[in-house]
């Protein structure tokens, strides 16, 4: 296996645990919520508006709020996603453009920065990998 796809798999590798990871961890905690989804029905199950005329929001209705931003309305949805395509394009011997590594390690490293502690700061090593493997010739 040659560098730059080996150097792909291992940022794929970490954008994957850490999507999945955000993802079960967030479903483990608050399974209440989530099973309330179910239970409601998954149409419109978090609203973006009150129904009742404006009426001040209750803790439960924000703690739903919250898992949802939390959870399937987080990035960890879109960074599975990425680490995905990274580890195909990788397969098939692709470069990933530099540029998506060096977004990715600036929004993991102000993340960090804005919720510590946190994992976020392990997406900023796959983000430079995904920049060291755009620069390799091989």
């Amino acid at each position: 296996m040659n560098t730059r796809k080996r150097l792909l798999r291992w940022a794929s590798g970490i954008m994957l645990v850490l999507g999945t990871g955000h993802l079960s961890l967030l479903t483990l905690i608050a399974w209440d919520d989530v099973t309330g989804w179910v239970d409601r029905g998954m149409w419109a199950a978090v609203p973006l508006v009150l129904t009742d005329g404006g009426a001040v929001q209750t803790v439960e209705s924000l703690q739903n709020e919250v898992t949802f931003w939390g959870g399937p309305g987080s990035f960890a949805v879109p960074l599975i996603l990425l680490g995905c395509l990274t580890w195909h394009l990788a397969g098939r011997g692709v470069a990933v453009p530099a540029g998506l590594g060096w977004g990715l390690a600036t929004w993991c490293a102000l993340g960090g920065v804005l919720l510590v502690p946190s994992p976020f700061f392990a997406g900023i090593i796959a983000g430079a990998l995904i920049i060291v493997a755009a620069r390799r010739k091989d």
